[in-house]
């Protein structure tokens, strides 16, 4: 069945809130992919060797990741205590102070450079946390159930394009410290454009009862379904970050294991990568509204990006361009991160949806730590190839498990409280 989408549809699907969702989404995502993009130049500039650029890299992109993966938690329980909008406001005027100071870091004289990177994008990564859940339950209930997935796709198709104007932007500016100046900026921008956004109705209509349990993050464990189904909407998204955080950050590692003469460059793999992030992301709302299915349409998706797994690990490809091509494939098949957010959306009540939406994208985010650190750990007895592809293995295994078992909330009417 074909799908038809009316002109009154279009204009809610094009309305503030979503656009606005998708507008803070794409400053989000060219803050968070930054220091991917800049890590080698960043820190060959503050004087460090190949070998020391490969160690503090890690410890500062998993300062980050931590942040993010703590920062979930303050966002999300604030969305639901203090409002949705409150989240985008504040975690906005965070990550963009963040990114303006770390351009600054040439300029520090009273510690260790290297060190004020690190907890300078720990806090980054606090602010960073709080814009996609916030924004994807905002426009998850103030849009028909017909239309949420296509909106959050939206909002996550603009959104993703971020990280490919960060790359743009480094080489047009040619100074990585000018790049997170841009991404400062444009934060600050954005907080002009939320002034016309309003709260969601179905928070507001909780928002007086003070018998109401609002934001309670041990919700989460308090009961064992509702436990079990917190773990698999995490679950969905592992695969996501293995191909962005190991595949593609770590590039360069893996063009040398695998005979490849020109140097790759994480810069552009992410770039690429994020192509097709932003592509698969437009392309699962329909999808998913096409098969009436949040799960087929994340499970095939899920499929297709372990196939370019597989060829970007095992079929001796040569060239850059190869493993590039590579790179949009892999993107593509993880497009469903708008999709898998959505879905921890809908599992829950009202009264715990923003902490749902906040943590779960950040826990995963928060995972890339462990899977990085399985990875430096098997690379000496297994080679880069084969630890890539054991992490991997992991990360696919629980990705379609979790799939497979956890709820369908196509069509799920999501006025309801948590008990």
């Amino acid at each position: 069945m074909a799908i038809q989408l009316n002109s009154e549809d279009w204009k809610k699907l094009l309305s503030l809130p979503v656009i606005v969702a998708a507008l803070g989404y794409f400053v989000d995502i060219y803050d968070m992919q930054l220091f991917g993009i800049v890590r080698i130049p960043s820190l060959k500039s503050l004087g460090l060797s190949d070998e020391e650029v490969s160690i503090f890299g890690k410890d500062i992109l998993n300062y980050q990741m931590i942040g993010l993966l703590l920062g979930g938690i303050l966002w999300g329980v604030l969305g639901d205590k203090k409002g949705r909008l409150s989240v985008l406001f504040g975690s906005i005027i965070t990550y963009s102070l963040a990114n303006i100071a770390c351009g600054l870091i040439p300029q520090i004289e009273f510690m260790d450079k290297v060190e004020a990177y690190k907890w300078l994008r720990f806090i980054a990564g606090i602010g960073l946390a709080g814009e996609l859940g916030a924004g994807i339950t905002l426009v998850s209930e103030s849009l028909p159930k017909n239309l949420r997935a296509i909106g959050t796709s939206l909002v996550a198709g603009i959104g993703l394009l971020g990280a490919v104007v960060g790359n743009f932007t480094v080489r047009l500016s040619g100074d990585w410290t000018i790049a997170y100046f841009i991404g400062g900026a444009m934060g600050f921008a954005l907080l002009l454009l939320r002034v016309g956004v309003i709260e969601s109705g179905m928070y507001k209509n909780i928002t007086h009862d003070k018998s109401i349990q609002k934001g309670n993050f041990l919700t989460f464990f308090t009961n064992w379904d509702r436990f079990i189904k917190y773990l698999k909407c995490i679950g969905i998204g592992i695969p996501t970050w293995f191909c962005i955080g190991i595949l593609a950050y770590f590039i360069n590692e893996f063009g040398v294991a695998l005979g490849i003469e020109e140097p790759l460059n994480p810069g552009d793999a992410v770039m690429w990568a994020y192509i097709g992030i932003s592509a698969g992301d437009f392309l699962s709302g329909f999808i998913s509204h096409q098969l009436n299915s949040r799960k087929k349409a994340i499970f095939w998706m899920m499929a297709f990006s372990a196939a370019g797994v597989l060829l970007f690990l095992f079929a001796g490809f040569k060239s850059a361009w190869a493993m590039y091509a590579i790179c949009v494939w892999l993107g593509l098949g993880t497009g469903y991160w708008a999709m898998f957010v959505t879905v921890g959306a809908e599992q829950f009540g009202t009264n715990i949806r923003a902490t749902a939406a906040t943590t779960v994208p950040n826990m995963v985010r928060g995972a890339l730590p462990a899977m990085t650190g399985l990875f430096t750990l098997f690379k000496p007895d297994f080679g880069v190839i084969m630890a890539g592809a054991a992490v991997g293995l992991l990360a696919y295994f629980i990705g379609f498990v979790s799939t497979l078992t956890i709820e369908e909330t196509h069509g799920k009417d999501l006025d309801y409280l948590e008990e």
